[in-house]
């Protein structure tokens, strides 16, 4: 992971990490009850979390990027990992190193079996800044649910104005946005505007009738209201809009906020949206993940984006090097056989090149999905019930088939 380099404690200790480029790793074991009490519960075997030097940086992200983007978040250096794991006693003991500098450089032990958690999750500013800001990387990470009926909802004046991850707060989300964001040389009433119309014209991309968004103030019940206006001039409030608008909205929101970084994760994100306007979805959301090839800062902030999908449209889309298929695979170990997932790259894309052994889709896998119609005499294969006539298709019209 490439955590942040600065940030706070829950108690608003400020902290900076020593290094910025990570990687944790968890194990975990089902522990039996032996006395049959209750169905056992889960143990922490092994927890470690080393640091990545700036030199080897490149040797782990395989995907095409400029030095310049990449020397802007990985960032420090450091000697020791700053969680460990090893044998005390006999006892799995974990370790959290200091930063240098604090409690001495002594870092403290953990016997595995007593912890009713990781070690990670303990993680403030006064014992060690960088794990704290590994913590706090992982808590960005977010699933979005956007749920229309959230998205709906009107604000209260003293509401949080973050978006939640069902899509609550959209209208002071927006409304933060149109009184913080500003451009260089720009008045505040000039920015403010200018937060509105950016998010018109990228709502103009799924509607081609919307000519106005703006947030209602109700000074005397302290509500903020969404609204979005056509070209007629009728107005219309968050509970008149379609539930694929809200969410591209939102999505719109996301892309113009600085301060949502992070991973986020998106299921089926066409979900409500006609399939015209899928190419302008996408194109959101690839505009919402960084710029590899840029510097990080507030224009490009360090986010990164994923998202499912069965719709083979979406699938056909999507850059080629960002696709990962998802199949089923049988296992066998230790004479248990199971099915587990196993994730598929395309021929000739970066994953394919610069990674050992990968597992590569191949033409047969993709064709059949991304053209799922039945060729014509497919009847020949699967005959009709007997007394069932044959009727044309919609693809087979011979008007479509010029």
């Amino acid at each position: 992971m490439i955590a942040q380099e600065k940030g706070t404690d829950d108690l608003g200790v400020e902290a900076l990490a020593s290094i910025t480029f990570l990687k944790y790793s968890v194990e975990l074991r089902y522990k039996h009850d032996m006395d049959f009490s209750s169905q056992g519960g889960i143990e922490l075997v092994k927890e470690e979390l080393p640091h990545i030097h700036m030199s080897d940086a490149v040797k782990h992200l395989l995907f095409p990027h400029k030095p310049h983007g990449r020397k802007s978040v990985v960032k420090g250096r450091r000697q020791a990992p700053l969680i460990s794991t090893g044998i005390q006693g006999g006892n799995i003991s974990i370790k959290l190193h200091q930063d240098r500098g604090e409690s001495g450089g002594i870092p403290r032990s953990f016997l595995a079996k007593n912890l009713p958690r990781t070690v990670l999750s303990t993680a403030n500013a006064a014992e060690s800044k960088t794990a704290l800001m590994a913590k706090r990387e992982m808590q960005s990470w977010r699933i979005l649910l956007l749920e229309p009926s959230a998205l709906r909802r009107s604000d209260k004046f003293n509401a949080p104005d973050k978006l939640a991850s069902d899509g609550s707060h959209l209208p002071a989300a927006l409304y933060r946005l149109s009184k913080t964001k500003r451009w260089n040389g720009g008045s505040s009433e000039v920015d403010d505007a200018r937060v509105y119309s950016q998010i018109t014209n990228r709502l103009s991309e799924l509607i081609d009738d919307v000519s106005e968004i703006s947030i209602d103030i109700d000074e005397k019940r302290e509500l903020l209201t969404l609204e979005v206006k056509d070209k007629e001039g009728t107005s219309y409030s968050a509970r008149d809009i379609s539930d694929g608008t809200l969410r591209f909205l939102a999505a719109a929101v996301i892309e113009m906020d600085s301060e949502s970084q992070g991973l986020l994760c998106l299921e089926e994100p066409e979900n409500g949206i006609h399939p015209s306007r899928i190419p302008a979805m996408l194109r959101l959301l690839q505009d919402i993940a960084v710029d590899v090839n840029d510097p990080i800062g507030p224009e490009n902030p360090l986010r990164q984006v994923i998202i499912n999908t069965h719709l083979p449209s979406v699938v056909a889309q999507v850059p080629d090097e960002s696709l990962l298929i998802a199949d089923l695979k049988e296992m066998l170990i230790e004479g248990r056989r199971f099915r587990t997932a196993q994730f598929c790259c395309l021929p000739a894309t970066w994953r394919a090149k610069k990674q050992e052994a990968p597992n590569v889709a191949t033409k047969g896998d993709l064709l059949p999905y991304l053209n799922p119609i039945a060729p014509p005499d497919v009847d020949d294969i699967m005959p009709l019930r007997k007394g069932t006539k044959k009727v044309r298709r919609v693809v087979d019209r011979e008007d479509l088939q010029e």
